[in-house]
């Protein structure tokens, strides 16, 4: 089975070529004390066994300044491919999308919260970030969306709107499990089953919260597999976000999906990625 990574991030050792700007103006706690250079995670991938990664740039570290990913992820080209940002309320925003990606962009991700600030999904159904949207339809890009439970309104609206665009939920959107089985609370994640366009990134998050209360990985996955499909869900690391080594990081993702079948896992291990990131077939 090729095993690919859709969540690593890496931080580079140089300030002075690549400075920290992030963005809402407060920088992460964990890219100060756990950065990994794009030559570390490499490492980190060769001790695990992954083969590949979509490597996901750090707007709490550099905002909307997607260099570091790009040139970092063209060291290491059809191993590893770079998602990134853009000010997408901006009117240059359709610009920007083509120069980054002539540089090597083979993704975009929406940050609309997280570890430095809470959820604000005010800007994903901004009519001002539609033009972006209509290119990623043009171009077939991706876009992973960081955001909670709050924002799935607006996910909804916009995998209507823009149908042919493949949009990645962070973290499945945090559901709610910990009432366990049938997961009456996460009823917003699993609507969202209906829209072929959404698909979900499973991450540490979701397999330490499957490891508490009522809910169970026995339980949860088969769950959401049979409402989504195993082809619309993909494994992302969250690597060095989420502590601990990527291998650790892969085994407990590895011993969370045990419950699932062997043709179930190789998609959500390698297969759909390929499908978001035709770059990492």
């Amino acid at each position: 089975m090729t095993i690919i990574d859709i969540h690593p991030h890496i931080i580079s050792g140089d300030e002075g070529r690549y400075p920290p700007a992030p963005l809402f103006g407060k920088r992460s706690d964990w890219s100060q004390e756990r950065p990994s250079t794009v030559e570390a995670l490499i490492a980190q991938m060769d001790a695990a066994g992954v083969a590949k990664a979509a490597v996901v740039h750090s707007s709490t570290t550099y905002g909307f300044d997607n260099s570091y990913v790009v040139e970092g992820c063209s060291q290491y080209p059809g191993r590893l491919a770079a998602v990134g940002s853009v000010d997408v309320l901006q009117e240059d925003a359709p610009q920007r999308i083509r120069e980054w990606q002539a540089r090597g962009l083979a993704g975009l991700r929406l940050f609309t919260g997280g570890s430095t600030k809470e959820f604000d999904p005010s800007e994903l159904d901004d009519p001002r970030s539609f033009p972006a949207w209509e290119l990623c339809a043009e171009l077939g890009l991706a876009m992973c969306i960081q955001t909670g439970p709050v924002g799935l309104p607006q996910v909804t609206a916009l995998a209507k709107r823009f149908p042919t665009v493949p949009i990645v939920l962070d973290h499945l959107g945090r559901p709610d499990v910990a009432d366990g089985a049938p997961y009456a609370s996460a009823h917003s994640l699993f609507e969202l089953a209906a829209l072929p366009s959404i698909y979900l990134k499973l991450t540490p998050r979701i397999f330490n919260d499957v490891s508490k209360d009522k809910a169970s990985a026995e339980t949860f996955f088969p769950r959401v597999v049979d409402a989504f499909g195993a082809s619309r869900m993909a494994w992302g690391s969250n690597y060095p976000t989420s502590p601990g080594s990527l291998a650790a990081i892969l085994a407990t993702a590895q011993a969370g999906l045990a419950c699932l079948g062997d043709a179930d896992r190789a998609w959500i291990f390698g297969k759909t990625a390929q499908q978001l990131y035709p770059g990492l077939a």
